[in-house]
């Protein structure tokens, strides 16, 4: 996984589709690059932003889906 300090000028960002319209706590990503996915969190855009290896995002995201997370 990697990390850039400073992602706000990466475009097609979209947040999570288990956000609310609250402003709490969420995620948003970039979907359909070659590689890596980037993940932000969206009340600090200008933040950094993590670069996660596909098979392990899809590894995550299908957990979620399964509420197969262990604590």
């Amino acid at each position: 996984m990697k990390s850039i300090p400073d992602a706000s000028a990466l475009t097609g960002w979209r947040k999570s589709s288990y956000s609310n319209g609250d402003g709490g706590d969420c995620l948003e990503i970039i979907d359909g690059l070659p590689a890596d996915i980037p993940v932000r969190d969206s009340k600090h855009a200008e933040g950094p932003a993590l670069f996660i290896p596909r098979n392990e995002w899809t590894a995550f995201v299908r957990a979620v889906r399964n509420r197969d997370l262990s604590a």
